[in-house]
């Protein structure tokens, strides 16, 4: 049961081209904005489609495969976990964030 908590699966789009950033370490890390579509009928039969923004960091080695194979528009499926931070803005007020830190990556579509 271990397995499936804090677990996350998204297949969807790329909004944007990945973002790859090498820390002074020498550490990679890319950052995903995925749109996920969803469609549902309101209550007068019409068809409405919903689109969700999903922000997934990845660490390491899947890296390298993003920066290679990885453009805007691009359908991927991803794995792993949410995580939350907070912060103030310039104008005092508290935000709060939710990403996914990713740890599977599965290209899908064609080329």
């Amino acid at each position: 049961m271990n397995t499936l908590r804090n677990q996350v699966q998204l297949i969807g789009h790329l909004g944007k081209d990945p973002e790859i950033k090498t820390l002074e370490s020498g550490k990679k890390m890319a950052k995903l904005t995925i749109a996920t579509n969803d469609s549902y009928l309101n209550e007068q039969g019409q068809k409405v489609e919903t689109t969700e923004w999903h922000t997934v960091t990845f660490w390491g080695k899947p890296v390298d495969i993003i920066e290679k194979y990885l453009l805007k528009g691009k359908e991927v499926g991803i794995s792993g976990k949410l995580t939350y931070r907070d912060y103030e803005d310039k104008d005092g007020v508290k935000r709060y964030v939710t990403d996914i830190v990713g740890n599977e990556l599965l290209l899908l579509g064609g080329k």
